[in-house]
């Protein structure tokens, strides 16, 4: 049976609930997310010291909606709704849940009870993140509602102690002002969660589950160069040490600089044991001709695998390797449908793109963890600020950045154009300000333009600058105007294939961060 000061975030099919797990460990407790489908006894078994309820697309009243074991409740564990989780409380409880026609999406007003136990100490009137269609209309018995909106009269509840209680709004996303604070008070004040979880914390546990997995075995790891590739690694050679073997392999697919960058940075800050694979040609034969971009995805996983297959056995003349260390992430386990109840947006080469036939098994330590977190263990272990703060890059690299066939002209061209805008913004002192900066190449799209005396016909470039916590939302960062000149300028004089440069404005949602 586990320690008894973790938290389950039960999830009814929100993406959300990934962050909400973010927000409960930033608040210094451990949290975990488990399906609504989960048993009482299931759930009992990991002994939580608290349960979130996520929120979710349906309606609490209508048939088969997601709910959970209403003897839950009787179990004497504090719990927390967050939308359709707080309607689910109400319903379960007692308390009345309608569609009154009054929905409410985005910014919203919201006025509190500061007498309350969830409130005290908070402003009485504050703004927050809602997304509803119905609401909860009354409070369960014993419970007091103790906030509301314009359009929703009972917009949070709690019972007499507080460890039962709910809101309408989402505290876990930064547009909702006092939400980390009151999901604060709720864990540490009022529940008596011990805020223990730290990165330190997260180094000791994984590197003790690796050990355990690992044994004696020998592991090799596929290093990208990018931030949770290299902390992985990290982490895993700190467990077993000589025992893994890096594999670097360069499908071409890279930007200017960056396979030097991780020969150089990488090795220099571990010590691992290197092997770089060249595979560029092998890895362009595969997509010529491909423009679908989960095909793309998909092949590039593919021959990822079989590249480091084929590593192995070059490694393996004294004994077999039989792990795989990779970087996967939360959100990228999210995004390739691995979450309850979550959709399929697109195939992570590194989780939907695994050919069925892997001869490895995966050792994936980051897989439960947020990109500020695994920053986090990185600084721990002593990796290099140009390895921690280095931009998010996708593993299929440059070729989810060509709208349509990669062939090596046209990553020449996108190439030159990445490192003008890198530079540029890098000049400008936004490298840590934007979360990530894709530049995308049109390549089956032309424009006219004017360039000398001439006609040109070339190609548009899109610059793609956002703003980001964790890559499950993100905006598009605000960059000077004078910046975004300098970049346009220096790529249409400088890379004559291109006459035309814009900018993406569009936030996730709608739009993801990559084009493909």
């Amino acid at each position: 049976m586990q320690s008894n000061n973790h938290v389950l975030v039960i999830d009814f099919g929100a993406q959300y609930a990934q962050l909400i797990a973010r927000r409960v460990r930033q608040a210094g407790v451990y949290s975990e997310i488990i399906s609504h489908k989960s048993s009482l006894e299931e759930i009992l078994a990991r002994n939580p010291r608290a349960i979130i309820l996520s929120g979710g697309p349906s309606s609490v009243y209508v048939d088969d909606a997601p709910l959970i074991d209403r003897a839950l409740f009787e179990q004497n564990i504090p719990i927390f709704g967050i939308c359709y989780g707080f309607q689910v409380m109400a319903q379960l409880l007692g308390g009345e849940v309608a569609k009154t026609g009054l929905s409410e999406y985005g910014r919203t007003e919201f006025t509190s009870d500061s007498s309350s136990k969830l409130f005290s100490g908070l402003d009485s009137s504050f703004n927050v993140w809602m997304s509803h269609g119905d609401s909860v209309t009354k409070a369960p018995e014993g419970f007091k509602a103790i906030g509301s909106s314009a359009s929703t009269l009972v917009a949070a509840f709690e019972s007499g102690d507080g460890k039962l209680a709910g809101v309408q709004f989402h505290p876990e996303v930064l547009h909702s002002e006092n939400g980390q604070e009151i999901l604060r008070k709720w864990l540490i004040d009022i529940v008596k969660c011990k805020p223990t979880w730290t990165s330190e914390n997260i180094v000791e546990n994984e590197i003790i589950n690796i050990k355990s997995q690992v044994a004696d075995k020998r592991v090799i790891c596929g290093l990208s160069g990018g931030v949770d590739s290299a902390v992985a690694a990290a982490l895993v050679q700190k467990a077993i040490g000589g025992q893994l073997t890096c594999v670097f392999v360069d499908h071409g697919l890279l930007r200017q600089g960056e396979a030097e960058q991780v020969e150089k940075d990488f090795v220099a800050a571990t010590g691992v044991e290197l092997m770089v694979v060249d595979a560029k040609q092998r890895f362009l034969d595969a997509l010529k001709g491909v423009k679908d971009p989960e095909e793309k995805r998909k092949i590039i996983g593919r021959e990822f695998i079989r590249v480091f297959e084929d590593a192995a056995k070059t490694l393996s003349a004294d004994s077999k390797i039989e792990f795989l260390v990779q970087g996967t992430l939360y959100p990228d386990v999210v995004e390739s449908g691995g979450g309850s109840g979550a959709a399929n947006i697109k195939s992570h080469h590194n989780v939907g793109g695994l050919p069925d036939d892997l001869d490895f098994e995966l050792i994936e330590p980051l897989r439960t963890l947020f990109k500020d977190e695994v920053r986090q263990v990185g600084l721990s272990l002593g990796l290099p600020d140009a390895i921690i703060w280095r931009q998010p890059f996708p593993g299929p690299g440059l070729a989810i950045r060509i709208v349509g066939e990669v062939t090596e002209e046209r990553l020449r061209i996108l190439r030159q154009a990445d490192l003008i805008a890198r530079e540029e913004l890098h000049l400008a002192g936004l490298d840590q300000v934007i979360w990530q900066s894709p530049v995308v190449l049109l390549a089956e799209v032309r424009s006219v333009g004017v360039q000398g005396d001439g006609r040109s016909y070339g190609h548009p470039i899109v610059l793609r600058p956002v703003s980001s916590e964790d890559a499950m939302t993100a905006d598009w960062s605000r960059v000077p105007y004078e910046v975004l000149a300098k970049i346009s300028n220096r790529i249409t004089n400088e890379v004559s294939e291109v006459n035309r440069v814009v900018l993406d404005i569009t936030s996730k949602p709608p739009g993801t961060i990559e084009w493909e």
